[in-house]
């Protein structure tokens, strides 16, 4: 064989080569695309709801500022595996100076299904959970009390999550929103309407 011959072979065996890891290379990736993402964070969904009013309803007057200004009853579904306690927040996106906060209620127990109407209005429920300050600069809920106009919507949103949050009663929304980052195994919505 002389050196030529042996040249040329040896460009040939490179190219089979280098083309056969590039079909492997591509097979790997498509492989890859094939498996599906891993989900966002809490995108896994909680279902939650209220005796008193159904999804996209008014909320009846008794739970506003018009009313007794009590709490709504809400119970809620199974957790994934792994939730070790809730937080519940209520706000009203349709605020004039942004999205005001009416309600935060954090370190459920995961045990936790339900709440009877008229949370009481305290840093500590007898259950250990914590509640946070509203945007009227209040411990506990107040209810939906939307200037006249429109309606609002009121979002009770709510969250599973892996670990309870190292914070104290009396916490705004956004501190217990930073807390909950990273931590959230699923989360689920329920929105009423009120209007004045």
């Amino acid at each position: 064989m002389n050196a030529k011959h042996f040249y040329r072979q040896n460009i040939i065996c490179r190219l089979t080569l280098l083309l056969t890891l590039f079909c492997v290379a591509i097979l790997l990736l498509a492989c890859e695309a094939e498996k599906p993402a891993p989900p966002e964070e809490g995108k896994m969904e909680l279902s939650i709801s209220s005796q008193a009013f159904r999804e996209g309803e008014a909320i009846p007057a008794k739970y506003t500022c018009q009313g007794q200004d009590i709490s709504p009853p809400l119970s809620w579904g199974e957790a994934p595996s792994g939730t070790r306690s809730f937080a519940l927040i209520l706000d009203d996106p349709d605020a004039p100076g942004g999205v005001f906060t009416h309600w935060v209620l954090f370190n459920l127990p995961s045990d936790t299904r339900k709440l009877e109407e008229a949370v009481p209005a305290q840093a500590q429920l007898p259950d250990r959970a914590l509640q946070g300050k509203n945007d009227f600069g209040k411990i506990g809920y107040n209810g939906p009390c939307p200037p006249s106009g429109p309606a609002h919507r009121y979002r009770f949103t709510l969250y599973a999550l892996g670990k309870p949050l190292d914070l104290k009663a009396g916490t705004s929304r956004q501190q217990v929103l930073d807390a909950m980052k990273g931590n959230i195994l699923a989360q689920g919505r329920l929105t009423g309407t009120y209007r004045r």
